[in-house]
């Protein structure tokens, strides 16, 4: 559960870094690509304090936890993650909806927010499906 746990923060920060540093080149190109590279370095912002907070958070948790507590500990951050990445995943899906929704303006922010929501509506699921399979305890 623990490196399930690094590797999800490892790759939503890889998306972030990709997304922040996407987005200042795209703000060069035109008032369309400024919206999406404004929505590309917001969200990679957003995303890259998740995945650190979100990481830090858990090796602190996992440091105060006494080794005779471990195995509670990890089933119910597996089962916190999980409701998380389900949750996220809706939560995707309504930012999908509002980057179309957004697009009518023609000033790529639409696009942008539309562009992100797929990706993590993508992330999410993909991990949450994947949490299924691992075992808390398990050092994968």
């Amino acid at each position: 559960m623990e490196k399930f746990q690094k590797k999800l923060s490892l790759r939503l920060l890889a998306w972030a870094v990709f997304s922040v540093v996407s987005g200042f080149f795209m703000l060069k190109w035109g008032t369309f690509w400024r919206g999406i590279g404004i929505q590309f370095i917001s969200w990679g912002a957003i995303d890259g304090m998740i995945a650190v907070g979100g990481q830090v958070a858990s090796d602190n948790r996992l440091k105060k936890t006494p080794d005779e507590e471990m195995p509670a500990r990890l089933e119910k951050d597996k089962r916190n993650l999980r409701i998380a990445l389900w949750i996220n995943g809706g939560l995707d899906v309504l930012y999908i909806i509002g980057g179309i929704r957004w697009m009518r303006s023609k000033r790529g922010h639409g696009l942008g927010v539309l562009i992100q929501g797929a990706f993590l509506l993508v992330f999410d699921l993909y991990h949450a499906i994947k949490l299924e399979k691992v075992e808390p305890a398990e050092a994968d």
